[in-house]
Formats: C-alpha cells, sequence, structure tokens
C-alpha cells in the first residue's frame, strides 16, 4: 500500500480537491500523511458544509495516515471572516466549551481516535493561543506577515470592497490559523493542512510562517495544503 498515493487518488476520484500545493513533492518527501482540518465552534453541531472536511479526514484515516482534529477553542474566540459580510458574534467560554462537546460527538461518527498508527488526535487550539503573550508573539510571528499581503486576501478584500466593518479582532484570524500550522508542524510534524477553497490563504499563510521560521532554507520544512471544494446553496452561496 502507497499511504499518501492511495489517498489521493480517492480524493482525485470523488471530486474532493479544488486546490493543492506540489503534491508530486509530498510524494517524495513522506510516507505517510499527517493532516489536520479545524473546526470552530460557532455552533453545538456541525453543518453539512463540513461533510467535505470530514470524508477527507476519513479516507486520510483509512488509507492509513494519520488525521488531527483541531478544535477552534481559541480562534473561535476571535472570529473567521472568510464569506462573512458581519462581525461574528463574540461567544462567550460557557457557550464555546458547549459547542466543542457538541461537535466532538458529530466527528466522533466519523473518525476513530486511538494510539494506532492511524489514530486520530483530537487538539483543541485554546492550549496555546490563550497562553501567547502578545508582544513575543508581534515580535517572533507578526513580522513574518505583511499587511499589504493580507489585505489582498478575499476574505479581507471583500468587506472592506463592500465598505463593510473588518474588526482588527478579525483581521488576526489568518495569522492565529497560521500559527497553528506552525505549532502542529513543530509538535506533531503535520504535513498537510485540508480545508475549504475559502481557506486557501489562510493555509498559504501558514506554509509560509513555518518556512520563514525555519533557522536556515536547508531546515525548511516542506509542508503542504489541499481544499475541496466548497458545498454551496442553488444560489451559489456557500452553504
Amino acid at each position: 500500500m502507497n499511504n499518501i498515493k492511495d489517498f489521493l487518488d480517492i480524493l482525485s476520484s470523488r471530486g474532493f480537491i479544488h486546490q493543492t500545493t506540489n503534491l508530486e513533492e509530498l510524494k517524495k518527501n513522506y510516507k505517510k500523511i499527517i493532516g489536520y482540518t479545524g473546526f470552530d465552534c460557532t455552533a453545538d453541531c456541525l453543518h453539512v458544509g463540513s461533510l467535505l472536511q470530514l470524508m477527507l479526514l476519513r479516507w486520510l484515516q483509512k488509507t492509513d495516515n494519520k488525521p488531527i482534529v483541531l478544535m477552534g477553542g481559541g480562534t473561535t474566540k476571535i472570529g473567521d471572516p472568510s464569506g462573512k459580510d458581519e462581525t461574528r458574534k463574540i461567544l462567550d467560554e460557557g457557550s464555546i466549551k458547549n459547542n466543542l462537546k457538541g461537535i466532538e460527538e458529530v466527528i466522533l461518527k466519523f473518525i476513530k481516535f486511538d494510539n494506532s498508527s492511524n489514530g486520530a488526535m483530537l487538539v483543541n487550539n485554546a492550549e496555546w493561543l490563550d497562553h501567547i503573550k502578545y508582544i513575543d508573539f508581534l515580535r517572533n510571528f507578526g513580522r513574518h506577515f505583511s499587511v499589504n499581503r493580507m489585505l489582498s486576501f478575499e476574505s479581507v478584500k471583500t468587506r472592506l470592497d463592500r465598505e463593510q466593518n473588518l474588526s482588527f479582532l478579525e483581521f488576526n484570524y489568518m495569522i492565529t490559523q497560521a500559527y497553528d500550522y506552525y505549532y502542529l508542524n513543530k509538535n506533531y510534524g503535520c504535513n498537510v493542512q485540508f480545508g475549504g477553497s475559502d481557506q486557501w490563504g489562510n493555509i498559504v499563510n501558514g506554509i509560509d510562517l513555518i518556512k520563514k521560521t525555519s533557522l536556515s532554507i536547508k531546515e525548511s520544512k516542506n509542508v503542504h495544503a489541499i481544499t475541496s471544494p466548497l458545498i454551496e446553496t442553488s444560489n451559489g452561496q456557500k452553504m
């Protein structure tokens, strides 16, 4: 069995792939994918729009690769502006914990969590984001982000073009998501991030951050992205 090839062949045959980085490089550099998808805790269950991400993780596990399920206990406090015309409602800690529990129950129906070679891991980014020292974070990681480039991403550009408010809180979302990928790569060897096609900019930011924080070009990490098409309503809106 070729774990990575088998997985990618299944994704391709089922139309699950929208954008990718260089998958030949992925196959050349790794024998196994350790891949993650993040789910923010904005509701107490997942909607049908998350189905493709769950199927990616399920097939990842069935082909003997390793899934990491990231619960956005930290990023939910910021709110992803992607595909939104206005700022998300700020949730309190109790609501986030309740939503997290409900989402976990859904995910457990699709993904197996254990200590086997392809057993999934469940992590919560509140574990590291809640304890960041702001000045240190800006000095060590914020300096790697170009505001000019951030303004060009669709999630930001759409709001600005429509003259709709984009809070400074939301503007930081892509930095924290990039840090998630950096953290998972550093601590768990995560080499692929999955997401919907609307997350491409956020994911690429994470790849850039990992490469820029490598001590040298020789040590630069080979990390990748795979996005899936969005499930849309009859009028073409993200479901």
